[in-house]
């Protein structure tokens, strides 16, 4: 999740988690029928978007199953949006638009994602806020403010003792949510059944088949996709890729490495900018600035900064190089105790929505079963301060999904059954999706897919840098449908910090 219309950053993917599970059209121990037919087309009547205004969309509200087991019981709303494309004789189809996540509305995407002209001349772009999050049916876990933190980004933990605590806390936190007035909606926030909802949109849109461009998260989804509803997608573009296990307690884990592979881009930066920021004049002496802060943060708060919100906001902005200099200028501020840039006085003031923390637990919880045994995260946490000692023991902590109900249903299977129209495209040095989990997905998806790796740091390739290169081959896929015959890479291009 790196855009810059994101409310919320999902740090602990989002940024950034499928064994045994479904077959092709069905999940295990659901019906067959409704997955093999196409579901019921439902007209959508368009208008006047829900939130602020966005002139360039319209929107409408589709009713979907709650539980897909029953489809003819009990729905949901889904808000979804549209922006039309301006010449009918070039249009394709649609393009269905994921920002990541779990838990990010989407609704506004396609009037603020900078798509160029020839693609949208193409589609029909086409958002949608997931089951559970935003204008659609939302959750809540009626946290408070600073329990919404903790659920996403709990305490960097320095001991055994440290995680001990921090469950005491989790399951409180997942007893909270499991309890709420929107509890009985829990077990079906997954991603497998937001994966039916987009058949559904589909359907409801009146076209066979539907292209799709999903970023973190949003790869996971439309990988499910792909899996249940193996001949229904057309251009899928999955930019920065989770493994094909989805969001789960290794994928979190995985974030510990990619942290360490991104930060040398951070700290080469900074060194070179040493006059300015005074963090270091060597890339060590910027790393072990950071031990410095982090330590000093964790043992005194400065401006509202703990040492993990300093970890998790420096995990933050080391997702895009537009984003470095800005980080560095918090760094020194932080360092010196100037006031941090942008700063003011509200304290973080205004109405709180527990919406996000509430759906990013939904559905990671939900999508997986997580080790139950306290054992495991204190192991997992001293094993990962060792190996990853910048973020290692933060993603490896206690959440509350090691207190949450078992999954509902399996979990889906990515495999390679199914068209080939599948283009994936992954930075390098990716912090919150490791290249090492995409390369999985890759090969999970053999034939079906091809993969561009670019030679760049950060989380989401298209669109978010100076690489042109991988910029170019996503707009030709989605224009012409033409991907490179194989797996190939793009070179490093000058990056714009």
């Amino acid at each position: 999740m790196r855009r810059t219309w994101l409310a919320v950053l999902a740090v602990t993917v989002g940024a950034a988690a499928v064994a045994s599970g479904v077959s092709q059209m069905a999940t295990a121990g659901m019906p067959s029928r409704p997955q093999a037919s196409a579901p019921p087309r439902s007209p959508l009547r368009w208008g006047e978007c829900p939130g602020p205004a966005q002139a360039a969309l319209t929107c409408a509200r589709l009713a979907v199953p709650l539980d897909y087991r029953h489809p003819d019981g009990r729905t949901i709303d889904i808000e979804v949006s549209r922006s039309a494309s301006t010449k009918p004789a070039d249009k394709r189809g649609v393009l269905l638009l994921n920002p990541g996540g779990p838990g990010l509305p989407g609704l506004t995407v396609p009037a603020l994602m900078k798509l160029p002209e020839e693609v949208r001349d193409r589609y029909d772009v086409i958002g949608f806020d997931p089951r559970g999050v935003g204008h659609s049916t939302p959750l809540t876990c009626d946290f408070t403010r600073v329990q919404g933190g903790v659920a996403a980004n709990p305490p960097n933990p320095g001991s055994a003792a440290d995680v001990v605590e921090q469950a005491a806390t989790a399951k409180r936190l997942a007893a909270q949510c499991t309890t709420s007035k929107t509890a009985d909606l829990l077990p079906y926030i997954t991603t497998a059944n937001t994966a039916r909802d987009m058949d559904r949109i589909r359907a409801a849109l009146g076209v066979p088949k539907i292209s799709y461009y999903g970023e973190s998260y949003g790869t996971y989804l439309g990988a499910v996709y792909t899996a249940l509803f193996p001949h229904r997608g057309d251009r899928i573009v999955l930019d920065s890729s989770l493994p094909p296990e989805g969001y789960d307690v290794e994928a979190l884990r995985g974030q510990g490495a990619g942290f360490e592979t991104r930060f040398p881009d951070f700290a080469k930066f900074a060194a070179a900018a040493h006059q300015e920021y005074h963090l270091g004049s060597t890339p060590a002496a910027v790393r072990e600035k950071y031990f410095q802060l982090a330590a000093r943060l964790d043992d005194k708060p400065v401006q509202g900064y703990d040492g993990t919100t300093f970890r998790v906001v420096t995990a933050a902005m080391l997702r895009a190089d537009s984003d470095l200099a800005g980080l560095a200028g918090v760094w020194h501020a932080l360092d010196t105790g100037q006031p941090l840039p942008g700063s003011d006085d509200t304290g973080g003031g205004g109405t709180y929505s527990d919406n996000y923390p509430a759906a990013y637990l939904a559905v990671i919880c939900g999508d997986s079963r997580w080790p139950t045994a306290l054992a495991t995260y204190q192991h997992n946490v001293a094993v990962d301060r060792v190996r990853h000692p910048m973020y290692g023991a933060f993603t490896a902590n206690i959440r509350p999904c090691a207190f949450w109900p078992a999954p509902a249903e399996p979990k889906v299977k990515i495999t390679d059954r199914g068209s080939a129209g599948v283009l994936m495209v992954q930075n390098l040095r990716d912090p919150a999706t490791p290249l090492s989990g995409a390369l999985r997905t890759r090969g999970a998806l053999g034939e079906r897919a091809r993969m561009v790796t670019v030679d760049q740091g950060g989380h989401v390739a298209y669109l978010t840098g100076s690489n042109t290169c991988a910029d170019n081959v996503v707009n030709n896929y989605l224009v012409t449908g033409k991907r490179p015959a194989h797996d190939t890479s793009c070179p490093a291009q000058p990056a714009t910090p």
